[in-house]
């Protein structure tokens, strides 16, 4: 939302401090209850491929609001050919995959079920090379 489309400039929160989702959504959580701002639902606008890890983030991070989880709609293809770097793009995704593996148990997210055929394509990738976007564990 912006001043140009009619949004209120005293309407507008902007929180500038975070360096990662999770602090993202608390410190977002903290400043709108800072300003007396009651909510129940929000809309997470991400890259296609993280919606899921944001949806578990905030579902760990700020349990009594609704995620409603966005993206620019896009296929796969046409995603890879804005970023102009295919090595890249599969390494973002298999770092995602990472994170959603491991956050539930880092306290970072909550659990979800990733199919056993998702998972071994995730091993076979990170076998393969595709490991720029991997945390270290």
């Amino acid at each position: 939302m912006r001043i140009e489309l009619g949004v209120p400039s005293s309407a507008i929160r902007v929180e500038s401090l975070a360096t990662n989702t999770g602090q993202n959504i608390a410190l977002t959580r903290d400043l709108l209850a800072s300003v007396g701002v009651s909510v129940t639902t929000v809309l997470i606008v991400s890259k296609p491929y993280m919606e899921r890890r944001a949806f578990a983030t905030c579902q760990k991070v700020w349990p009594e609001v609704q995620p409603i989880c966005a993206s620019e709609p896009i296929g796969f293809d046409a995603y890879l050919a804005s970023i102009g770097d295919n090595k890249l793009v599969v390494g973002m995704l298999v770092g995602d995959l990472q994170r959603v593996i491991e956050y539930p148990g880092l306290g970072f997210a909550v659990e979800q079920d990733v199919p056993a055929e998702v998972d071994a394509a995730y091993r076979r990738l990170v076998a393969g090379g595709y490991t720029s976007r991997l945390m270290a564990l």
